[in-house]
């Protein structure tokens, strides 16, 4: 589970090591429950996102109080617990049981795109359009092989069907590849929407101020904090919207992840 949140937003090789600490520091969702939502926001570094860290924090304390500790099986178990939705939990489901689910993320769905339709692209998400269309490829196979096909097209989208450089010549499926067929003509559908510009956004400044919270075990005085931007009223705005997230607490000594 833990993994798979991490992943939501956030490439592999990032979220590696920080997964490697974090198993590490936190075997079972107990031993996370038993901690601090601040030493989990702390210990998210810089994957970005933070709110997952909380979410991940959150829904540990549900797992330890209502089901002993463990990740359960049932989907609407995992989607009534914070920060799980849809994919991640039939990821969940399928990859850590083995019980198989039309599990879609950006590379299935371009893979789907270009071998079933013809088309260069996937364009915007339709998650229900998207999760039959899988489904029926699947369907025919038994339960292993539905699990083992599942890991295997989003394996085959995120390293040969690639967005930009797909290796054609050496793709598994090319013979049938409907784009491959029709001449690889250019995708003029609708564009998925795009993420906004890291640099000099929200983001960025909520990310300086929580990387210095992470750095002190005792409030940081805010005066200190606004030296960090050199917009006063965007460092105000991302302060607030910390404060409003839950992440981060004003005491008496200053601002500091919120516990």
């Amino acid at each position: 589970m833990v993994s798979e949140v991490m992943l939501q937003q956030t490439p592999v090789a990032r979220v590696e090591p920080v997964w490697h600490d974090w198993i590490t520091r936190w075997p079972t969702p107990s031993d996370l429950a038993r901690s601090s939502q601040a030493d989990a926001v702390g210990a998210w570094g810089r994957l970005g996102y933070p709110r997952r860290a909380m979410r991940l924090y959150q829904a540990a304390r549900i797992l330890h109080s209502e089901h002993g500790g463990a990740v359960p099986r049932e989907l609407a178990a995992l989607l009534a617990l914070p920060g799980i939705g849809d994919y991640t939990a039939r990821a969940i489901r399928t990859f850590a049981f083995g019980i198989p689910e039309p599990v879609v993320d950006i590379n299935v769905r371009r893979v789907m795109a270009r071998a079933h339709v013809g088309e260069g692209d996937a364009g915007p998400a339709r998650i229900s359009a998207d999760r039959e269309t899988v489904w029926e490829v699947l369907k025919p196979l038994d339960a292993q092989a539905q699990v083992s096909g599942a890991k295997a097209l989003m394996e085959l989208g995120a390293v040969t069907c690639t967005a930009r450089s797909p290796q054609c010549a050496v793709c598994p499926i090319r013979e049938s590849c409907a784009w491959r067929a029709a001449g690889y003509p250019p995708y003029r559908g609708k564009k998925a929407p795009t993420q906004a510009r890291f640099e000099g956004s929200d983001r960025q400044v909520r990310g300086i101020i929580l990387r210095e919270l992470r750095g002190n075990d005792t409030p940081v005085p805010e005066e200190f904090l606004t030296t960090l931007w050199h917009d006063a009223t965007q460092f105000h705005r991302a302060l607030e919207s910390l404060l409003a997230d839950g992440l981060a607490a004003r005491t008496e000594g200053g601002i500091a992840l919120a516990s």
